[in-house]
């Protein structure tokens, strides 16, 4: 049960340097800047014209609907937020390290004898068709993300009209309970689902979270809290974003930070492969521990 290594990324600014919904503005002529400014002033705008309040992190989907119902996203769906997600650039590095982590624990007989696994896994505020997309996706064992419905146009085609799940800073730690209990891996498992620790598919201490910056705050916390690894990533040459993981470290947010590149031989590279190999050790120890405490002493003739 507990012998699984689960690698959970970010998504933006964390494997990829911009923005996954890149790709639409281009498509479309949007001003990304001006589409992002506009979303900015949502929670302001609603907060005082209706007094209501919105979740600041997903509003940008309903900004993205009324675009599409607009006409500024025509023939936008979920099929062509897939087709979008092939032009997204990873980070240098990626995906090979996801597969290279993976073959490194489980092609080595120390490691395979117990069959110890690392998994990797996305939680993002962004798209999950754009992730599925993407050349990532065959390297993830799950994707947590921005669901949208769909519904025809005046013309009988697919568009994006409702919001179908969403995904926030805060309920990524939802997430990762999820991939703790083995949601929708195990039958009849959700998240409320009462289970021993121990029973658990993957434990929070076999857990390593990576991510970009202050906004994933409650998801370090929750790994950090239950024994697992936190790594925090910032663009090259990027001052403010080197200060924001700087001052994560100087607050015990995370473990380590490096800069956003995950080829062989980098901090982060070696950092992570290396996290992997130390939980790998301690899952492999504790097995072992076990099969010998349940070994019996070898009967001896009595003197």
């Amino acid at each position: 049960m507990s012998n699984i290594i689960a690698v959970v990324w970010d998504f933006d600014k964390t494997l990829i340097s911009d923005y996954m919904q890149a790709p639409i503005f281009k498509k479309y002529g949007v001003d990304a800047k001006q589409f992002w400014k506009e979303v900015n002033e949502l929670p302001t705008k609603y907060l005082s014209e209706q007094n209501v309040k919105v979740n600041p992190d997903t509003i940008y989907l309903n900004h993205f609907i009324n675009y599409a119902k607009a006409g500024k996203f025509k023939g936008l769906n979920n099929a062509l937020l897939r087709e979008l997600g092939k032009e997204l650039k990873f980070y240098n590095g990626l995906p090979a390290l996801m597969e290279i982590s993976k073959k490194m624990i489980e092609d080595d007989p120390i490691y395979s004898e117990y069959d110890i696994k690392v998994e990797h896994y996305i939680v993002s505020t962004g798209f999950t068709e754009m992730i599925k997309g993407s050349e990532v996706n065959d390297y993830v064992s799950g994707i947590w993300g921005c669901e949208l419905i769909e519904a025809p146009d005046e013309d009988g085609n697919a568009v994006i009209s409702e919001i179908g799940y969403t995904i926030d800073n805060t309920t990524k730690t939802r997430a990762i309970f999820e991939i703790n209990k083995g949601v929708g891996i195990w039958e009849d498992v959700n998240v409320n689902t009462k289970m021993a620790e121990d029973l658990r598919r993957v434990p929070l201490r076999n857990m390593i979270y990576i991510a970009d910056g202050p906004s994933d705050v409650p998801a370090f916390s929750t790994l950090n809290k239950g024994g697992g690894a936190t790594f925090a990533i910032y663009p090259r040459n990027d001052i403010r974003a080197f200060s924001q993981v700087e001052q994560l470290r100087k607050d015990g947010r995370i473990n380590m930070y490096a800069e956003a590149d995950y080829s062989e031989g980098t901090t982060a590279y070696m950092w992570i492969t290396g996290k992997i190999k130390e939980f790998a050790d301690r899952i492999r120890e504790t097995e072992r521990s076990k099969l010998k405490s349940s070994i019996s002493d070898v009967p001896k003739h009595l003197t």
